[in-house]
């Protein structure tokens, strides 16, 4: 696959909330998932990491809505915007949020992905 289906294929598995089919199809098994100072976890590696690092988000939020911009690729990247309007269980709190996500690829997988956003709290 080139960069450009990569990218659109992400995004298409994201907007139907096929994040783990998105995991194991597009992601090299040694990848690595950054999060910026104050989130949860900071950074994980592999497959298996990025696997537990969805599943402990996932149980600690109730999503009301999420979206995920067209990709834009240059080079060896592709970024998009990401929108989740979400309730988070251990507070309660209702928030909407909007990051940026950054991935690399390499040999036709995503090695490397980057969040961009302000951690609440």
């Amino acid at each position: 696959m080139t960069i450009k289906e990569i990218a659109h294929r992400l995004v298409e598995l994201c907007r139907i909330g096929e994040f783990e089919k998105a995991q194991t199809e597009l992601f090299a098994d040694d990848c690595v998932s950054i999060e910026p100072d104050g989130a949860p976890v900071k950074e994980v590696k592999g497959l298996d990491g990025l696997a537990e690092k969805g599943k402990q988000f996932m149980d600690m939020m109730e999503p009301h809505g999420f979206s995920v911009s067209d990709p834009i690729v240059a080079d060896d990247f592709f970024s998009c915007t990401i929108m989740m309007d979400a309730t988070f269980k251990p507070t309660g709190q209702r928030s909407k949020s909007t990051e940026i996500a950054v991935y690399e690829v390499k040999d036709g997988k995503i090695i490397k992905e980057e969040f961009f956003f302000r951690p609440q709290g």
